[in-house]
């Protein structure tokens, strides 16, 4: 079968990794304010919190309110193990090898250092979870990886590695793995995923920041913390995955690398910032690589393997199952199903139905 009618890229997807950029982007200005009176391992702490917490009232009302309308499937038996492995390395060693590398790192060397995150992602995507890459892509990667590094040059008065920017740089590591294992669980509810990320992560790093005695802020400050971490953690979070189920996490994190240039934009505007030649600079790499990324067209013959799994699906030429009597719903609809094997040509890109080697 061969089919050309198919977009270069998903844009669904794209708009999900640039979105989920875009919040997480903006808590970065917010985040200037509120360091002045917060102790960084606990408002890193407090950010998860209000992430988990935040989703999970989300999922308890929109359960109540519209249980016939849930179109995600619960994680199964099997999400549990990359799921506990993506909380373990993203959500509680990553925030704690930051923070200790912090104390003996320039900011500015440190966002220069947490650019690698991206690279580490798309590595661990291509040789280790074997996605599909190619030049197109990889000079993409670099020219968006490139323009984050721009910014974070422009305010560095030394660049001198240290036990400081090895602690980063194995914060990103874990930051990279979480992002691959996460993508092993994409097809379950992304509001579940990241509820349970947060609430973890939250506990965990708020636990240890007042283990070392500091103080909670005052509710004012307080609240705003976790509102700030719902929407810049938490919805940003739940973007991320849907970015993962359909482009992929080499892709997804690319397009997430953009948050460092959405959050100098911010602070060009609320912090009347200075527009510098480092800021074009940046932007031109990254809108360069976005296009590279963006007019990919990727197709050749290859193989389905069979499978069985659940995911919110339409019928279409994946998707050719017949359904019982049990399951006849409305499209888009969530039940098991099995693929058989099939051979066919067509676009495509590294969602979970194309998973195979190059």
């Amino acid at each position: 079968m061969t089919s050309d009618s198919q977009p270069k890229m998903p844009m669904r997807g794209v708009t999900y990794a640039l979105l989920a950029s875009a919040l997480f982007g903006l808590t970065t200005p917010i985040s200037k304010g509120l360091l002045n009176q917060t102790n960084p391992i606990l408002l890193a702490g407090l950010f998860y919190l209000g992430s988990g917490i935040g989703l999970t009232v989300y999922r308890l009302l929109f359960r109540r309110l519209k249980p016939d309308s849930l179109l995600e499937p619960k994680l199964l038996k099997k999400d549990w193990l990359y799921l506990a492995g993506a909380i373990l390395s993203g959500g509680v060693i990553a925030p704690v090898l930051l923070m200790s590398g912090l104390v003996s790192t320039q900011a500015s060397t440190a966002s220069l250092f947490l650019n690698m995150e991206g690279v580490f992602t798309a590595l661990f995507a291509w040789f280790v979870f074997k996605e599909n890459y190619d030049a197109r892509i990889f000079v993409g990667m670099l020219l968006i990886m490139a323009g984050g590094a721009i910014l974070s040059f422009a305010s560095a008065n030394s660049f001198i590695p240290s036990t400081g920017t090895l602690l980063i740089l194995g914060a990103c590591l874990c930051w990279a793995l979480d992002n691959n294992l996460t993508r092993k669980v994409s097809n379950a509810d992304p509001a579940q995923i990241t509820s349970y990320k947060g609430l973890v992560a939250g506990l965990v790093n708020t636990s240890l920041a007042l283990a070392m005695g500091t103080q909670l802020p005052n509710l004012s400050q307080l609240s705003i913390t976790l509102l700030v971490g719902f929407l810049g953690y938490g919805v940003s979070l739940v973007f991320y995955v849907l970015g993962l189920r359909l482009i992929g996490a080499a892709r997804t994190g690319a397009y997430f690398a953009i948050a460092p240039f959405i959050g100098a934009v911010v602070s060009m505007f609320f912090f009347r910032e200075a527009i510098t030649i480092q800021l074009v600079m940046a932007g031109g790499f990254m809108g360069l690589g976005l296009w590279l990324h963006l007019s990919e067209h990727h197709s050749h013959p290859h193989v389905h393997e069979g499978l069985e799994h659940a995911h919110s699906h339409m019928h279409d030429e994946h998707h050719g199952h017949d359904h019982t009597l049990e399951n006849q719903h409305g499209e888009p609809h969530v039940h098991a199903h099995k693929h058989e094997t099939i051979s066919h040509d067509h676009p495509h890109f590294p969602d979970q139905h194309h998973s195979h080697e190059h």
